[in-house]
């Protein structure tokens, strides 16, 4: 009944469109294709064997010309193994390294909504990434990204004021359909999500938010967050602006899940000159008493270091503290950007973990053609082992 109610809620608030990332439902061309190679390589000290993966990730959607608000969206998405030199989770090659990208083919989104003026509303398999995606994302680094089942939307109370409302129903994950192990390819969830979002003029937008998520399938990590973001930039000269960002939540159980709860702090200022950005920053995931804090259904990679040594929270905790520039350049007329991110990583109570380099360089060779070289290098103080990985991509799109 609870369920039915927060439904109910969520339509009659018609919020929907922007819950998910835009696909065009009214494009010229209503068909989008894209293609994705990537070689990943990995060494990891507790293996004997590298991984060296090659794989490639086709999509192709459709999104129909309707009319009176109408829209929807269809998409198929195919990855390919090209060799068997990683453990994919689905090819049983526990020899080598982890490379979460195996062969799959799949229905990725189909979905049907409605918008109108100040909002609208979505039901159906479909890409969702809220806020920052620290909680709630589509893990769009890996091939086979996440999407969910779901119904939801978005309504815009006054010009500044923005509410959505979420009911989950399942989560289909990265390790996609042909996972071994059954509990990977997906989850059957009962999660209702709230959030409301206001802009306060000069002084940025403040957000806050509730995430109450029955796993069905792992009753033990059903979770219920409640927290608050609020971000703000502001200029210093005619190049030069800072920009602040503040974080906080607290995790509890929910439903039969029944511990202690945890809480969460991220604090980032930045500060962008001529084109270059520069960003310090703290992030805790705090130890809790039973379970530590826990995002299992955000987009993971973007944070605690692109190694990915931290997908799940250590019963210590973690505490993330890095520093990061990027800037933008051309090379031969075409854009690219640049990246250098540092990381030291501890646990709440301060025994240290490791520490990570990471750095990247892209270029659009051409319209809709895009290249990436990426490196993430882990160094252990005791905890996991030292790992290295690089990727080389290629990506195109129309």
């Amino acid at each position: 009944m609870k369920t039915l109610s927060f439904i109910v809620v969520g339509i009659c608030a018609l919020a929907g469109g922007p819950t998910s990332a835009a696909e065009p439902a009214a494009a010229a061309d209503p068909w989008s294709l894209s293609a994705r190679y990537r070689h990943e390589f990995v060494s990891d000290g507790a293996f004997a064997r590298q991984a060296n993966a090659d794989t490639l990730r086709l999509r192709a959607g459709f999104a129909p010309r309707l009319s009176n608000g109408w829209e929807a969206f269809a998409e198929a998405e195919g990855v390919v193994e090209l060799n068997r030199r990683f453990n994919s989770g689905a090819n049983r090659q526990t020899t080598y390294p982890l490379v979460p990208d195996a062969r799959a083919f799949e229905l990725n989104q189909a979905w049907v909504g409605w918008k109108g003026a100040r909002g609208g509303v979505r039901a159906g398999r479909q890409r969702l990434a809220l806020d920052n995606q620290r909680f709630i994302g589509n893990v769009g680094w890996r091939q086979n990204e996440q999407t969910f089942d779901a119904i939801g939307g978005q309504f815009d109370i006054t010009a500044r004021t923005r509410a959505r409302a979420i009911w989950l129903n399942r989560v289909r994950r990265v390790f996609g359909d042909n996972a071994i192990a059954p509990l990977a390819r997906e989850r059957r969830l009962d999660g209702r999500l709230l959030t409301v979002e206001q802009g306060l003029a000069r002084a940025g937008t403040l957000a806050g938010y509730g995430y109450w998520i029955e796993d069905k399938d792992v009753p033990g990590a059903s979770s219920r967050t409640l927290g608050a973001r609020w971000n703000g930039a502001w200029p210093l000269t005619g190049h030069t602006k800072w920009g602040l960002e503040v974080e906080g939540a607290r995790q509890s159980g929910h439903a039969r899940a029944r511990v202690g709860g945890a809480r969460y702090l991220r604090v980032e200022p930045w500060l962008e000159h001529a084109g270059t950005t520069y960003r310090l920053g703290y992030e805790k995931l705090g130890r809790g008493h039973e379970r530590s804090f826990q995002a299992p259904l955000g987009t993971l990679h973007a944070f605690n270091g692109w190694a990915d040594k931290f997908m799940v929270t250590p019963p210590g905790g973690l505490e993330d503290r890095f520093a990061a520039v990027r800037r933008g350049f051309q090379l031969g007329g075409r854009k690219g950007r640049w990246e250098l991110a540092w990381h030291d990583f501890r646990a709440d109570g301060g025994a240290r973990y490791g520490r990570e380099l990471d750095a990247s360089v892209g270029l659009a060779l051409r319209p809709g053609l895009q290249a990436l070289l990426k490196l993430a290098d882990y160094r252990s103080d005791g905890f996991a082992r030292d790992t290295r990985k690089v990727w080389f991509q290629l990506e195109w799109s129309r």
